[in-house]
């Protein structure tokens, strides 16, 4: 196992991080004896970063009884998540957070993250509650050892999030489908920048780049070296980056750990060259033989007066083709709805102002139309009935 410095706090942590979401199920719960194995398998090969959250039904409970029941707690970092969601008031903080604790079964948190902070609105409704002094005081006790947040959305808010507070570490989506998406690499660098540690996540889409290529993309993979998998070569893509401290991988599987874990002990920044990025060009190409909307992420076109964030929806409506309509409904609700001040397509007045910059020569009023018919229908609209009655934004 390699390991990457954070450079905030000297931690070394291994490069792969082991992702608690996608835990086995049986019988409608996680099946702790098959989940045991794969993290106990997992430190063996050197993994020290754990990564759950509050609403990972039972995830926070399963690895707390893991790490108590093999003594392993203090050879990994718990990285858990507050559901600010959920919260209306400073009290609902300190009880969501002595919940969490009494799951993992511990008295601190190594790496604890707002979960799905998407706005600079949201942060600040969580300032005027309180949040910064309490988590003041919480790193004060030792209780919280580095505070950060995980994002989606648009890098113009990423940024302004990164800048609104002095952040321990934050959190991404980031692989090489999403370079120009959500905070992409221009947000992965300014972070980096602003010497704050980035986690990765989702680095093979779910395992859709690994499981749902088409042919040609599988084909390209091949041709350049048959002996790595898409699995491979997308983690691979990822740890070229000298920004990136930790992937997070949902292993679920023994087969899993060990070929994720043999990647990481080889995987060195600039091992891909002109040769290699050009393979991904291809392959990306490949991909997007299906995608509707020419749009690059450029960013040219923002801010749009209304508020919407047109490369996020134009992302989310092409990857509604390429990953199929529920994925891009998820991720477009999940990158555009779950914050303070939505930035949903159907905000769009058509005043124009962002096709006078489109290198692209998009017609993205008319676009915008289309992602508001294919992604804001019904299922869209009861979704966000319900789920806006639950999270408090």
């Amino acid at each position: 196992m390699q390991y990457r410095k954070n450079q905030k706090n000297g931690d070394e942590l291994s490069v792969l991080g082991y992702g608690c979401l996608r835990y086995t199920k049986k019988g409608g719960s996680i099946d702790q004896e098959k989940a045991e194995k794969e993290m106990a398998l997992a430190i063996e090969r050197g993994v020290n970063y754990f990564d759950t959250a509050y609403t990972y039904g039972g995830s926070e409970a399963c690895l707390g009884k893991f790490l108590k029941k093999y003594g392993y707690r203090d050879r990994v970092k718990i990285a858990t998540k507050l559901p600010h969601y959920y919260i209306k008031k400073l009290d609902d903080m300190e009880r969501y957070f002595a919940e969490e604790l009494e799951r993992l079964q511990t008295d601190y948190i190594d790496y604890y993250l707002m979960h799905m902070l998407n706005d600079p609105a949201t942060w600040q409704r969580l300032t005027d509650l309180g949040i910064r002094d309490w988590i003041a005081e919480k790193k004060e006790k030792g209780i919280i050892k580095n505070i950060g947040f995980s994002f989606h959305g648009g890098t113009a808010q990423f940024k302004e999030l990164i800048d609104s507070y002095d952040w321990d570490f934050c959190q991404i989506q980031y692989n090489y489908m999403d370079e120009y998406n959500q905070a992409g690499r221009e947000g992965l660098e300014y972070a980096h920048d602003h010497g704050i540690p980035v986690i990765i996540m989702e680095p093979l889409r779910g395992g859709r780049l690994v499981n749902q290529l088409p042919p040609d993309a599988v084909s390209e993979f091949k041709k350049a070296d048959a002996n790595r998998s898409p699995a491979e070569w997308g983690l691979r893509w990822i740890w070229n980056h000298k920004q990136v401290n930790v992937i997070l991988s949902g292993m679920n599987d023994v087969a899993q750990v060990e070929e994720n874990c043999r990647i990481a002990s080889l995987a060195q920044i600039g091992d891909f060259g002109d040769k290699e990025m050009e393979l991904f060009e291809r392959v990306k190409t490949a991909i997007n033989a299906s995608v509707k909307v020419g749009c690059t992420g450029c960013g040219y076109c923002m801010p749009c007066p209304q508020g919407v964030d047109i490369p996020t929806s134009f992302s989310c409506y092409n990857r509604s083709y390429t990953d199929g309509w529920f994925t891009g409904l998820k991720t477009y609700y999940q990158c555009t709805s779950l914050r303070k001040n939505k930035t949903i397509a159907s905000k769009c007045v058509g005043c124009g102002k962002c096709e006078k910059h489109c290198p692209q020569k998009i017609q993205i009023r008319e676009e915008l139309k289309n992602v508001k018919k294919r992604l804001e229908g019904p299922a869209y609209q009861a979704t966000r009935i319900v789920l806006d009655r639950v999270y408090k934004y």
